[in-house]
């Protein structure tokens, strides 16, 4: 049985540019600290491999400390490591993967060819190519490996999710082709979970920190073993501040948004009808309550609802009907009552369903 962690996208070095400086330097100091959490991870689950599919970097270039935490991080992990280099740091003249000086336990496809390092202490190779430039054509197409006794896995940047990419686009028939037990990917920031074309088991871990409000929720790695012809792989989350989008009517008393959030960077979407909330107030009074919040008033103006009732038009005997029912039902049934306005108005006038 191989053990092996498979990481991607970390994007080290990000600039975080809808923070202020002063955060987006402290994030970049968060990611560094994530790559401890990925060697520890690796140790604690007994990894042979570790196979980072890609964009460790978020660029062609690094800072020294970003480096310094990199070799410290990887010199410390038990198993070996296999780098694909992916659109973001491609491996060109002068990027870290040509120039610093690695650990021993880690191996660099520099190539944009299909290339094998063998672990024959472990009974596999690890296939695999890095990009040499922002973009790249498919580079499985036509591959197979070799059937002779070795597991044959394999760490690649590239796009399975659309077959028009320019970032390595990758089909399931070409992954079904291959031969591979395990095909490791990176650049879709969203965790795949386990897939299968043919023999072949594929995945993507999505991004390892989220770096926007389109990366929200829990982030990490996939934690795998393959043993002949099966694989698992349990999803092992990594540290670091989470992206939340949260709704709230503007009304509330916050009291229903959600605990622990000091370290979380939180977009709060204001809805309901009501008049425009006081942004400053809101701001004031969630102060502490998040990381870096920002806000978003979705609210629409109040309007009075029963307008119209009893007109000689479809809206208008709806709208009496309902009324009728409303002036003589208890607190919960006037509930029901608007609540079905609301939402018999906004079908008759084409708008979106409003939230009750």
């Amino acid at each position: 049985m191989i053990k092996f962690l498979h990481a991607a996208d970390l994007h080290l070095d990000s600039p975080f540019s809808g923070l202020s400086p002063e955060k987006a330097a402290e994030r970049r100091r968060d990611q560094r600290g994530l790559l401890q959490a990925l060697a520890d991870c690796a140790n604690a689950n007994g990894c042979a491999l570790i196979l980072l599919a890609g964009d460790l970097f978020d660029s062609d270039n690094a800072y020294p400390d970003t480096l310094d935490a990199l070799m410290r991080a990887f010199s410390a992990c038990q198993g070996q490591i296999v780098i694909a280099p992916g659109n973001h740091d491609c491996a060109v003249a002068g990027s870290a993967y040509r120039t610093a000086k690695w650990p021993e336990n880690v191996h660099i496809f520099q190539n944009a060819r299909i290339e094998a390092f063998e672990f024959p202490a472990l009974g596999c190779r690890v296939w695999g190519a890095g990009f040499t430039g922002p973009y790249q054509s498919a580079l499985l197409d036509g591959f197979t490996a070799p059937q002779d006794g070795l597991t044959n896995l394999m760490v690649l940047h590239g796009d399975a999710a659309n077959p028009a990419s320019a970032y390595n686009p990758i089909s399931r028939e070409q992954i079904a082709a291959s031969g591979l037990s395990y095909l490791a990917l990176g650049h879709v920031h969203a965790a795949s979970g386990l897939l299968q074309a043919g023999r072949t088991f594929y995945a993507w871990p999505g991004c390892a920190m989220g770096r926007g409000f389109d990366e929200t929720g829990e982030k990490g790695a996939y934690v795998g073993e393959l043993e002949r012809e099966t694989c698992r792989l349990r999803f092992c989350p990594l540290p670091g501040r989470r992206y939340e989008i949260l709704r709230l009517p503007a009304d509330s008393d916050f009291s229903a948004l959600p605990a622990g959030t000091e370290n979380d960077i939180c977009r709060l979407i204001l809805t309901g009808e009501t008049e425009p909330p006081d942004l400053s107030a809101v701001y004031r009074a969630l102060e502490g309550r998040f990381y870096s919040l920002t806000l978003r008033d979705e609210t629409t103006p109040p309007v009075d609802l029963w307008a119209g009732a009893g007109e000689d038009t479809l809206k208008g005997l709806f709208l009496q009907s309902l009324r009728e029912r409303y002036d003589a039902a208890d607190e919960a049934g006037r509930r029901r009552c608007a609540m079905a306005a609301r939402l018999g108005l906004a079908a008759m006038d084409g708008r979106e369903a409003p939230e009750l």
